[in-house]
């Protein structure tokens, strides 16, 4: 039947339009949360397992024989090295740091009473141009046992501050980046309403907050601090964080151990960061779903115009006479419109709207305006200027 057929096209357009857009509309939320997750650090923190490991050589004695091998001074070797502990196999080779690149610096302390103070500090400082390695190396001459205090700074980004210890009771916490010190502190202005209620760009600085800024707590009125003074106040406040100290004992001694492990945590990048930026700069899959989206769309308009088509042909087949004359009106109105006349028809239809006295001055303009054409015409033609 006409009209069976007609609501199915309609529904199969309806269905098609909400499935092409559904899809449309989880990818672009999705990728929108991928671009606000993008903004913020993701870290995820894992073991670093560090190695440390000495071996001695004995050395050898001068030989007897001329032209002999020159004697070698016994000596000792350490090396420090590490690797970061795999939760789960999913972690590819390409995914893999090298050791030095969890670091800022490394210090390496030897025993001042062996070595003397010019050469018992062995150090490596990160800078623009440093190559990552896998592992350090020191090596001395001697045979005695030697204690060694292993110096590690990490390299945290974004980095971290250790706060000084009146701030760190006022604030609750002892380490943080800026953001989070910040954001700590205005926690704690908001708790205990600090804020100048007749300024509001100024804080009422109470007893502790005082204090640690070392200001005079006495003061009468209490002393404030503008907002935009904050965060240099608060950076004087801060200090480097603290070293990770590891004590060794490099020994030969019969029992000894010859390599020692340390685990420390570190702070490393979300694997799935690179993934999601892939993911975001990836053209081909956008184009392609943009070539799905026209088809689609293409495929709604096309049957809603079909569904146009049948409505037209079946008014057609029941009643001709009333269809032609809507038709007729609906396209006068179109003319009308494309035209831009201007008018009444229905007052212009009427006989009475040509007699009223307007249409005797409107009929002598015509003609006086159609001789003077004619006039002019006849005039040009004779060649009379």
């Amino acid at each position: 039947h006409p009209r069976l057929l007609r609501r199915r096209l309609l529904d199969a357009a309806a269905e098609a339009e909400a499935a092409a857009s559904r899809p449309s509309s989880v990818i672009l939320r999705k990728k929108l949360a991928i671009q606000e997750a993008q903004k913020k650090p993701q870290k995820l923190r894992r073991k670093l397992r560090i190695l440390i490991s000495n071996q001695f050589n004995p050395g050898t004695d001068p030989s007897a024989e001329p032209g002999g091998p020159e004697p070698v001074v016994p000596n000792w070797e350490v090396r420090v090295e590490g690797r970061l502990v795999e939760d789960g196999a999913g972690d590819s080779a390409k995914a893999k740091r090298k050791f030095s690149s969890y670091f800022k610096s490394l210090v390496i302390e030897l025993d001042k009473t062996l070595y003397g103070p010019d050469n018992h500090l062995v150090e490596w400082h990160r800078s623009p141009n440093t190559q990552e390695t896998d592992g350090f190396q020191v090596k001395r001459p001697g045979d005695k046992p030697v204690k060694c205090t292993v110096l590690l700074m990490l390299d945290q980004q974004p980095p971290q501050f250790r706060l000084q210890p009146q701030l760190s009771r006022l604030l609750g916490i002892q380490s943080g980046t800026k953001a989070q010190i910040l954001l700590a502190f205005w926690h704690y202005v908001k708790t205990k309403r600090l804020q100048d209620p007749q300024e509001r760009s100024y804080i009422v600085c109470d007893t502790g907050m005082a204090e640690a800024f070392r200001l005079d707590p006495q003061q009468q009125p209490p002393p404030r601090l503008r907002f935009a003074d904050v965060p240099q106040r608060l950076h004087q406040l801060l200090l480097p964080p603290d070293p990770i100290v590891i004590n060794h004992l490099i020994s030969n001694e019969p029992g000894a151990k010859k390599t020692a492990c340390y685990e420390i945590e570190v702070e490393v990048d979300d694997p799935y960061k690179q993934m999601a930026h892939s993911f975001l700069v990836n053209t081909s899959s956008a184009q392609e779903l943009a070539i799905i989206d026209a088809k689609l769309f293409d495929t709604i308009e096309q049957i809603n115009q079909m569904a146009q088509h049948r409505d037209f042909f079946n008014q057609f087949t029941e009643d001709p006479r009333q269809f032609i004359t809507s038709w007729l009106v609906s396209q006068k109105q179109d003319l009308k419109t494309m035209t831009d006349l201007v008018g009444n028809p229905e007052e212009e239809r009427r006989a009475e709207f040509y007699q009223d006295s307007w249409l005797h001055e409107a009929a002598t303009r015509y003609f006086s305006s159609k001789v003077t054409q004619r006039r002019q015409e006849l005039e040009h033609a004779l060649g009379i200027h």
